[in-house]
């Protein structure tokens, strides 16, 4: 019932299109070959998820996802604009009867510029969104951030961390473009590198093909991650409990054998020159429907209040229900999740907007309350929607100083 609701909404949206395009040309031609590409948009997103095996998200049902919103959304849009532009045709038509009883009632006609404008608009998310999924998926960004600590321990002074979050392996399909990213984060040449969760997008098996390229990451106090809501396979079927935990374990499993240091509500004391900064590690938590196995008294069970601490969270909802509460103060919490909706706009340093921030009130970047900093990172893959729109696949580049933050 969903699906027919679905493709009823679908169709409505269609019908308004094709009165834009009938508006602006005679060429009925034009939106013959719109109106089948639409339709062929509509009918792979059906055979993706109600068809028989699909389950999820392989690159053809991301495809099918990618290609369907191309369509979608520049439609939505056209709807919006055409049926203002009705209401206004009608009251139009009515005010005129009011005035001229005599006379009947008429509506007048569709104006060409408007529909010129609506088709107009809703070519910038057609085109955004076939570019997303072509070069933005792909579009690494190195985002640097300095932060400023008065209880830092002197031999950390200028220690980089790298950040990245959210690979969702099971969504690649160019091993060259991932290359790319994984260098990027080596020349980097940060002191440690952290990794905040969802490697897959359900099962381990996903980084079969990706193993060696993740396990080429370095650094010189190593590489550390914890796991993400996607990483417990909750969101496929399994032949029975005892496969879903298999799986779990295996992709530990894999974890180890790219040399990352597993974070299950640990810690770790990275030692330099007689000093320490702790590193914990939570399992997931998240607000609503998520998975609730973070337990951070367990993690940091012995850390010292005076401990400078960096905090590995999956999920930032965690930092708002929790770690900013907490008496132990963690300095800096490092989390993904969000993935910014992989669609927004943003002008870094004056501007930003994505639709998740309605969602989440941390969704991408830095974050500060009473010296506690968050950085949400916008992951370095994608899921469902195979591209990204203004908000580009993300590696964090932060570095610690001692002192006071420079006025």
């Amino acid at each position: 019932m969903r699906w027919i609701i679905f493709v009823i909404i679908y169709v409505v949206l269609d019908i308004y299109a094709y009165q834009a395009f009938k508006t602006i040309t005679r060429h009925n031609w034009i939106y013959y070959i719109y109106l089948f590409l639409s339709l062929l948009a509509l009918g792979n997103l059906l055979y993706q998820f109600v068809g028989p095996g699909n389950e999820g998200w392989s690159g053809a049902r991301s495809y099918s996802v990618g290609f369907f919103l191309a369509f979608f959304v520049p439609k939505l849009i056209m709807f919006f604009l055409l049926f203002g532009e009705d209401l206004v045709r009608l009251i139009v038509g009515g005010a005129n009867k009011l005035a001229h009883s005599n006379s009947d009632f008429s509506v007048p006609s569709r104006r060409k510029f408007i529909s010129q404008i609506a088709l107009g608009i809703a070519a910038i998310p057609f085109a955004s969104l076939l570019y997303g999924m072509y070069q933005g998926r792909y579009n690494y960004k190195v985002l640097k951030y300095v932060l400023y600590f008065d209880d830092l321990p002197e031999a950390f002074d200028k220690y980089r961390i790298t950040q990245i979050s959210d690979v969702h392996s099971g969504s690649f399909d160019n091993p060259e473009k991932i290359k790319y990213g994984i260098d990027l984060i080596n020349e980097q040449e940060s002191d440690v590198v952290t990794f905040t969760g969802d490697l897959v997008n359900n099962k381990a098996s996903e980084m079969k093909d990706w193993k060696e390229l993740f396990g080429s990451i370095r650094a010189k106090d190593g590489v550390y991650s914890v796991l993400g809501n996607h990483d417990y396979g909750d969101y496929v079927n399994w032949e029975s409990a005892e496969a879903k935990t298999r799986n779990l374990e295996e992709l530990k499993g894999v974890h180890a054998e790219m040399g990352w240091d597993l974070l299950l509500n640990e810690h770790r004391f990275l030692e330099k020159n007689g000093q320490r900064i702790a590193l914990v590690g939570v399992e997931n938590w998240g607000a609503g429907g998520f998975k609730k196995k973070g337990d951070l008294d367990k993690a940091a069970s012995s850390v010292h209040n005076e401990d400078f601490k960096v905090l590995l969270s999956h999920d930032p909802s965690y930092w708002q229900e929790k770690i900013k509460k907490d008496s132990k103060h963690y300095h800096l919490t490092l989390s993904g999740h969000t993935h910014g909706m992989q669609f927004g706009i943003e002008i870094p340093g004056w501007f930003k907007w994505s639709p998740v921030q309605y969602r989440y009130e941390n969704w991408a970047g830095i974050y500060e309350e009473f010296g506690r900093y968050l950085n949400v990172n916008r992951g370095f893959g994608f899921l469902a929607y195979p591209g990204r729109v203004g908000i580009w696949p993300e590696i964090s580049v932060i570095e610690l100083r001692k002192g006071p933050k420079p006025v």
